[in-house]
């Protein structure tokens, strides 16, 4: 990345508009998120939303990705899911229905055709989220909350519905504005907004613990004695220096890829020679993206939903306590320091890293297929040397993507543990979890997303600065 060129570009009147566009709609997006959602008792419902996202690891998912929408119960509470699980299921049918393929290969026309698609089906979704947010808060959240269940008659059900599906909408059109402008996209971009917008707080949680000295003061050789508790700062630093470590390692693992060099024959068209050079095709390690822990999140959620429902209906039911205990994600709430760990403490984190590790080859074989690879490559007159065109060559793809899978999926999944890792130390040390909001999965998106946006940003740096070349 050149930074003096894409300094350089501020001094240009339509990069400067672009910039200052994005960070307008980028300003008005957070402005939605403390808009409130018209619910009966907006005190009462965020009393139950607080406590959904302390409780369950998809609570805390969904509010970091929603920039705090969720504690603040605002009309943008279901973010961009709706939008994401849309583009997700168009994608698969995609590869299902031949008339869907086709028309992704009928250029331009048809992208814009099968986006079109997305963006009606992500409004249904939007309306059934609604509705499934508004019910888990008043069926599940707040029959356990001291406050009591909170009644809300049809227009208020109708009211916040609209409202949360518009929130919606408003987003997707807000993301489609960034991409426009050529600098990122816009709905990564929104994300990665979202992440950023909980620092602030985590930074705050963090400060006030290291000037608690209620358990003493640090010492430094004797001679410096400073107003900070030492357990803190030493795990302070200790994070700091964890957080490089990770932060090389997901660049590492974001930009790695496997280069593999396509030979095209040598072909002659009357006194035209073409072919006989050689291009690269490169395959990243982790082709799936966050792809994999998003979905591994969803489906870990629905046996602590079913046994928090169970367990409503009938609160000596042992099935539904062990399915609430099992399939909750550690922390301070559900794990006891006085006994140490249990079997119990194992089995959300390992089906969790389990469920990562199968997401990542699912969706990677449908993201990469190594048959219309092939038969394109075979098409054009291209050929891995040493590799048969057709079948054999699609064998090599498949190998060659299996075995990155491998390695991609460990990682991505080791990256996905690492809240609970920190957590469990703070909990033995501290007594309580750090309180980080920002999950390696936050950090994966942030890096992935910053590093595609830098890249856009220096491409057209480097467009509007070709003329001062010499």
């Amino acid at each position: 990345m050149n930074f003096k060129t894409i300094f350089k570009s501020f001094k240009n009147k339509d990069m400067r508009k672009r910039i200052l566009a994005v960070f307008g709609i980028l300003v008005a997006y957070r402005i939605l998120a403390h808009i409130p959602v018209p619910l009966g008792d907006t005190h009462t419902f965020k009393q139950a939303v607080d406590s959904l996202v302390n409780s369950t690891d998809l609570g805390g998912f969904i509010n970091l990705i929603s920039g705090g929408g969720l504690t603040n119960l605002s009309i943008i509470l279901v973010g961009l899911s709706p939008y994401i699980t849309a583009s997700i299921v168009m994608q698969l049918l995609t590869k299902a229905v031949p008339r869907l393929e086709e028309l992704s290969q009928d250029g331009e026309s048809g992208r814009r055709k099968i986006n079109q698609w997305t963006r009606i089906a992500s409004i249904p979704l939007a309306v059934l989220q609604s509705i499934a947010y508004i019910f888990i808060l008043q069926q599940t959240v707040l029959a356990q909350s001291s406050t009591g269940t909170v009644s809300m008659t049809t227009e208020n059900w109708m009211l916040a519905v609209t409202a949360m599906t518009a929130g919606s909408a408003l987003l997707m059109w807000l993301g489609e504005l960034i991409s426009e402008q050529g600098i990122g996209n816009g709905t990564s971009t929104i994300i990665l907004c979202s992440i950023i917008a909980s620092f602030p707080t985590t930074f705050a949680s963090m400060l006030s613990k290291l000037f608690d000295t209620s358990q003493g003061t640090l010492n430094l050789f004797g001679w410096l004695e400073l107003p900070v508790n030492p357990q803190m700062a030493g795990i302070m630093l200790a994070l700091g220096v964890g957080l490089i470590v990770v932060l090389y390692f997901l660049v590492k693992v974001n930009e790695a890829q496997r280069i593999i060099t396509i030979n095209y024959a040598k072909r002659v068209r009357g006194n035209s020679a073409y072919g006989g050079i050689k291009s690269i095709m490169p395959i990243k390690l982790i082709a799936a993206g966050v792809v994999p822990v998003i979905f591994a999140v969803a489906f870990l959620s629905v046996p602590a939903f079913v046994g928090q429902l169970i367990t409503n209906a009938d609160p000596a039911s042992q099935l539904g306590q062990n399915l609430t205990s099992w399939f909750s994600a550690p922390n301070a709430q559900n794990f006891d320091t006085s006994v140490g760990l249990q079997a119990k403490d194992f089995i959300y984190p390992a089906v969790y890293f389990v469920l990562v590790v199968m997401f990542t080859y699912f969706y990677t074989s449908i993201v990469f297929n190594s048959k219309e690879i092939a038969e394109n490559l075979q098409k054009q007159g291209g050929f891995i040397e040493g590799v048969r065109p057709g079948k054999t060559t699609e064998k090599y793809f498949s190998r060659t993507v299996n075995r990155l899978n491998l390695f991609g999926a460990l990682a991505l999944g080791i990256i996905a543990m690492l809240p609970y890792i920190t957590d469990y130390i703070c909990i033995q040390t501290l007594g309580s979890p750090l309180g980080i909001s920002v999950s390696g999965t936050g950090l994966l998106i942030v890096v992935t997303v910053a590093l595609e946006n830098i890249r856009q940003v220096n491409s057209r740096a480097l467009m509007v600065t070709y003329d001062d070349y010499q």
